[in-house]
């Protein structure tokens, strides 16, 4: 099966995978690669979902979505009382 072009893979595919979307989808400090995939383990250019469409033909198959963590008072841990500062001081 050949490869798709980069130049194909400007427009993300409808139905596919949206990286922003993964839990394992990562922004990277290289800069001539900073987006990663860390289920997959690599770095491009592009996307990853987009990388491995290009490469394989096929959608990306480890897309797992992030979890929401919905903050709410309820689930906030009560705030401690304020404790008396130490009497004792480290030296290094």
């Amino acid at each position: 099966m050949p490869a798709v072009p980069l130049a194909d893979l400007r427009d993300p595919p409808t139905g596919g995978p949206n990286c922003w979307q993964c839990r394992y989808f990562s922004i990277s400090w290289d800069t001539s690669r900073p987006y990663s995939c860390r289920l997959m383990g690599f770095k491009t250019k592009v996307l990853p979902s987009l990388e491995v469409l290009r490469a394989d033909g096929q959608v990306c198959r480890g897309f797992s979505a992030k979890t929401s963590v919905a903050l709410s008072s309820e689930t906030l841990p009560a705030a401690k009382p304020a404790a008396k500062p130490s009497a004792h001081y480290w030296e290094a």
